[in-house]
């Protein structure tokens, strides 16, 4: 998660749950970042997302304003008093802050927004949007048709059904080369000596229906052949199509009723008209087909799977029987064709128009006509690449092919997902089945993933790291995924830090870790592309077209964002004024050495040892800073003359006050920035014989040797940087000579392959946190914060002063070692990865690929930093 955060439900009573988790699993945390796994530890799929091999024996809303507002609440109101059980005024308040909690904040949407409506809505239509398939195709709206591909590997003489991208399928490479995130990608997949290219290409044109027509070419051949290459023994595809609304298909007929076409289907929808799917190959291929009718699509893996292997049991042969149910609304085709082969599949929408001119749409997208729209916008994106990346001739070309694939994977992993979040009830309050949970109002989310394996689905604290990158490659589109989030604000101004939104998204993430919890935040990164389309406004950067559009978005997304900062400043508030610390972390808990503080993004990064409401955490003050400095900009770009207005800036100013933060969180003899809190260094983790229904086992538990005090938690590490990393140390202060001591000595952060996240010195420093739960934050290369830390770097190394020479030498070689790092990975397992080992080489580790905020490689190559410092 993406870090931390990542990626899952972090509560932390699932803390003992994790306890069967395998420890060298990738694990996603905190945050949103936290969330896709366990607390503390990201999660590998589930349910629909580990397949193993086929056995032939056993195969196992609308702006809700006014009446809209108060009916909806009438609903809810209705469904809490006929659901739960209460009794005492304590209880009715509970059940009221519940209702608040699923209420939407009443405000006008942002995707309403006339600049996201017409031509742009329609040119995002259809996508790549399903990035937790291997290929999977699909339209901006929650009942869509969707289309998909499947094939069989092999591995150890058996057969492997390929579709859900999970690690365990072990394939060495696999993720998009290119994708422009709109109408064009390429896709290489290496599944055990099988060669497969994925490319996906959309056009609008005369007579097309709605958002247009798509076409997928799919390219295989042995690994180590070429494609002019004859090799003995069949490939099997599996193209599939299915329609969520559950509208039937009409089967294509066998004849060619286009030249060089197979028509294998054709239906009705209400969005693209009537539409018509075509097969075009010129090699010699067989298909066979199956039809189901299902509205279960997160079960098509299983539903292929099985009928495959009933029908070999039947007939030894592994191959759908040609049977179609009644009303099929999935159709499933296998395309059984020697290699090398090459197939063309194409959509066409709006084929009951009299100008429909569907044979000669069907042939600008298949054969030679696709091949040469498929090199054309291959170069349209290797152009648009070195011109929004700052590429120059003499830059190297491995780079840039690494810096062309972080991308075209950051933007071929955005995803549309629609569904309800899962929101915890609070304690002691059950609906009448026992369910302690309540679902968020039914909404869509257009984001980008941090991982199409292990975390396909929108966290909060990456997706700021993401349109880091996103806006300068597509502002518009930067908007639209940021004000799909933003709609997600409920009337307390709190988002849920991780979306599992839809049948397709929980199939991925076990029950236990998908419960979001009102209480918890998340960073609110956000605020850094935001702050960049603010500056980027009062320094001219954009066109007076998007500056229009610019203005608009924020105008409307001021009230959202006032919201989300206010609940910041009261949920998160600490106990003294002006102080903040993240709310959630476990002080219960024997089972932790160090309770982890997944809300921060840094999951087990070292807090106090024993959690109180005392805390001051020097991330979150520094992230309200740049919030409240982000809100006081655009209101400024606004011209808004408020008491509010006044507010931010008054804000800004207090936590941008050096001696005050000085006087909370430096220590004078280090120079490092710490956390305040009750603290004690003498805690460790011993066995101890625990009594569990009548039988005695063995718990691994924390034992404190001495009384904790309130002091500063002497950990140095990425959140001892936050202050330097935001540009708060004044240039001339000898503060900023020890920071740079810091980030400087081996013994402490440096690594020849970037800043490790906790110091070599420190008394946790690669210590697990539990017996199943390894280090995350404690030691491992995470390219977030390296790259904050560079951005750092890159300032002071521009601001006059007596360090600004040796600013721009760490500046110089730190960024040298992340691309270096980054590149010769990519190219030795073919992947960009979670975080990266500091004791291992540089190694890798965690989830792959994870081309979320890895990608901000591409930053770090153009030299393209936010505009953090004052």
């Amino acid at each position: 998660m993406t870090g931390g955060r990542r990626r899952t439900a972090r509560g932390g009573a699932a803390a003992a749950a994790a306890a069967d988790r395998d420890a060298d699993e990738p694990r996603r945390v905190g945050g949103s970042g936290g969330g896709g796994g366990a607390p503390g530890k990201r999660r590998r799929g589930s349910g629909g997302g580990d397949h193993g091999r086929i056995r032939l024996m056993d195969v196992s809303l609308g702006t809700l304003l006014g009446l809209g507002l108060g009916f909806l609440a009438l609903l809810l109101v209705s469904l809490l008093v006929y659901n739960y059980r209460w009794g005492s005024k304590e209880e009715d308040a509970a059940v009221r802050k519940v209702m608040r909690v699923v209420t939407p904040l009443p405000a006008p949407k942002m995707i309403e927004l006339p600049q996201f409506q017409g031509e742009h809505k329609e040119s995002l239509y259809w996508g790549t949007y399903r990035p937790h398939v291997y290929l999977g195709i699909r339209a901006r709206t929650h009942r869509s048709l969707i289309a998909g591909l499947m094939w069989l590997g092999t591995k150890n003489g058996q057969y492997f059904l390929r579709h859900v991208c999970q690690d365990s399928d072990e394939l060495s490479i696999y993720g998009w080369t290119d994708h422009n995130g709109r109408d064009y990608g390429r896709q290489v997949l290496i599944d055990h000596g099988l060669s497969l290219t994925t490319s996906f290409l959309k056009e609008r044109g005369k007579g097309s229906g709605y958002g247009g027509d798509w076409a997928v070419r799919l390219e295989a051949q042995d690994e180590k052949s070429s494609l002019t290459e004859p090799k003995e023994g069949a490939v099997h595809l599996f193209f599939y199509l299915a329609d969520e609304e559950g509208k039937s298909f009409d089967m294509g007929r066998q004849d060619f009723e286009h030249r060089n076409t197979i028509l294998l289907a054709s239906g009705t929808r209400n969005d693209v008209g009537s539409w018509e799917l075509h097969l075009q190959s010129t090699d010699n291929l067989e298909k066979r087909i199956a039809g189901y009718r299902s509205l279960h699509m997160h079960n098509l893996t299983e539903l292929v799977q099985g009928t495959l292997a009933s029908h070999a049991r039947r007939t030894g042969f592994v191959q759908l029987p040609d049977i179609v149910e009644d009303s099929p609304n999935i159709m499933v085709y296998q395309i059984s064709v020697k290699l090398p082969a090459k197939i063309d599949i194409v959509f066409v929408s709006g084929t009951d128009s009299t100008s429909s001119r569907i044979e000669e749409r069907i042939n600008s997208l298949t054969g030679v006509f696709l091949t040469s729209r498929l090199e054309e916008k291959q170069k349209d994106f290797e152009d648009k690449y070195a011109r929004c990346f700052n590429v120059k001739d003499e830059d190297d070309s491995e780079e840039i092919s690494v810096g062309r694939a972080a991308i075209g994977n950051l933007l071929g992993g955005i995803g549309y997902f629609y569904g309800q979040s899962r929101i915890a009830l609070p304690k002691g309050l059950t609906q009448k089945n026992g369910d302690k949970s309540i679902s968020y109002w039914p909404a869509a989310l257009f984001t980008a993933v941090p991982s199409r394996s292990f975390f396909p689905r929108g966290f909060l604290w990456d997706e700021g790291f993401h349109q880091l990158i996103v806006w300068r490659w597509d502002v518009d589109m930067c908007m639209d995924i940021i004000g799909h989030w933003l709609d997600l604000i409920n009337i307390d101004g709190w988002i849920p830090r991780e979306q599992i939104l839809g049948a397709e998204a929980l199939s991925k993430v076990p029950d236990e870790f998908v419960l979001q919890h009102p209480s918890n935040g998340n960073p609110p990164t956000l605020f850094l592309a935001l702050r960049e389309l603010a500056s980027g406004i009062n320094t001219s950067s954009f066109s007076s077209e998007e500056t229009k559009k610019i203005s608009a978005f924020l105008e409307r997304a001021y009230i959202r964002l006032n919201a989300w900062f206010q609940w910041f400043n009261t949920i998160q508030s600490g106990k003294h004024k002006g102080t903040f610390y993240w709310h959630g972390r476990d002080n219960t808990t024997r089972r932790e050495l160090n309770p982890k503080t997944l809300t921060s993004g840094l999951d087990d990064y070292p807090r106090a040892s024993h959690p109180n409401d005392e805390e001051r955490h020097v991330d979150l003050r520094c992230w309200m800073l740049l919030a409240s400095d982000c809100m006081h900009s655009i209101a400024e770009h606004l011209n808004m003359k408020s008491d509010l207005e006044k507010d931010y800036n008054l804000m800004s100013k207090q936590l941008s006050n050096f001696e005050v933060l000085n006087q909370m969180h430096l220590d004078d003899t280090s120079g490092a920035y710490y956390d305040f809190g009750n603290h004690t260094e003498k805690v460790r983790l011993r066995w101890y014989e625990v009594r569990s229904n009548e039988m005695m086992k063995r718990e691994l538990l924390r034992e404190t040797l001495e009384k904790p005090q309130l002091q500063l938690v002497p950990h140095v590490g990425y959140v001892s940087l936050f202050p330097f990393m935001m540009g708060i140390i004044p240039p001339e202060s000898w503060i900023l000579e020890k920071q740079l001591d810091l980030i400087s000595n081996r013994s402490i952060l440096w690594t020849d392959y970037g800043l490790r996240s906790l110091s070599k010195t420190s008394s946790l420093y690669m210590k697990r946190n539990t017996e199943h739960d390894p280090p995350y934050w404690r030691g491992p290369i995470w390219m977030n914060m390296n790259y904050m830390i560079l951005s750092a770097l890159n300032h002071y190394a521009q601001e006059d002063g007596p360090y600004k020479a040796r600013a721009g030498e760490l500046y110089q070689e730190l960024r040298s070692n992340l691309i270096r790092n980054v590149v010769r990975n990519y190219y030795e397992s073919g992947f960009l990865w979670e975080n990266y080992d500091q004791k291992n080489k540089g190694k890798g580790k965690g989830a792959r690929p994870f081309t979320g905020w890895t990608s901000l490689v591409v930053l770090m190559m153009a030299e393209a930093y936010p505009s953090l410092h004052r």
